[in-house]
């Protein structure tokens, strides 16, 4: 068995030094793999010897980051998650995946007082009925191999509901249970499943949380990324990388015994309160 090691540089990007073999021969669907946390676990994953099936809504962002991935093996497909229709049958009867990452883009900011019950639904579609189309087109190829690492990127809000992300709250809770339901039921199989939480972590999705949090306060942009800043005991936000070789470890055999959880990466934020 192969160790994974990781060493994070506290202000700047994070190097992961995976074993180049320690998911050799696995194979990996990855949603949202164009941009942001799904693009450094794509990565991260390659880094580690998998090949990666990115699936993304803008085809040319997507192929670009596939091509950037170390090793060989990856693919692409442009596909919205939104469009339950074109996900149906993604995998065929003669393909497998050793590891499904469930990621892609979240609700719109906003009171959830002031949602209309349309928005409900659509982030039900986006996030529980995607990620339960692909579970079962996956899980039978990982049943019949004894295999399988299912992880979902959530939120911390699965803990402490984020103010202004009504919709969101909602939702990545019903994931989060989706997620724990599934891993019973499918721990005997040798499947995992698993939640990450990333915290206030530096991608575009923060970006333009912040930015709408500005203009609905009427403060500057640097004002509320430093009020964010503030409330992590850590004193930085999050890098992609330290979220992505979470990710990748719980994929790994060494993970075996690490089954329905859900993990914070926030820097303390959550226990800080």
């Amino acid at each position: 068995m192969c160790t994974i090691f990781v060493m994070a540089t506290p202000h700047n990007s994070v190097k992961n030094i995976f074993c180049p073999t320690a998911l050799h021969n696995r194979k990996a669907l990855v949603g949202g793999a164009s941009k942001g946390l799904g693009q450094a676990i794509s990565h991260a994953l390659a880094a580690a010897g998998a090949s990666v099936h990115g699936l993304a809504r803008d085809k040319e962002t997507l192929a670009a980051a596939m091509e950037a991935l170390p090793g060989s093996g990856h693919c692409a497909t442009a596909i919205d998650f939104d469009h339950s229709e074109a996900l149906t049958g993604l995998v065929s009867e003669n393909d497998h995946y050793d590891i499904f990452i469930h990621n892609t883009g979240g609700p719109a900011a906003g009171p959830l007082l002031e949602a209309d019950p349309d928005d409900l639904d659509a982030a039900f579609r986006r996030h529980v009925r995607s990620a339960h189309l692909l579970m079962q087109q996956v899980v039978p190829g990982m049943r019949d191999r004894g295999f399988g690492r299912i992880v979902l990127v959530v939120s911390t809000s699965v803990i402490t509901p984020i103010r202004g992300l009504g919709v969101s709250n909602t939702i990545r809770n019903a994931i989060a249970n989706w997620a724990r339901t599934l891993a019973v039921e499918l721990a005997s199989d040798g499947i995992t499943v698993n939640c990450v939480l990333p915290g206030f972590t530096d991608t575009d999705r923060l970006t333009s949380l912040i930015s709408g949090r500005a203009n609905r306060q009427n403060c500057s942009t640097k004002e509320v990324r430093d009020a964010m800043i503030a409330s992590v005991p850590a004193g930085r936000l999050g890098n992609p990388g330290e979220l992505a070789a979470l990710t990748t470890f719980l994929c790994s055999e060494a993970a075996g015994y690490i089954n329905g959880t859900v993990i914070p990466v926030d820097g303390g934020r959550v226990v800080a309160g």
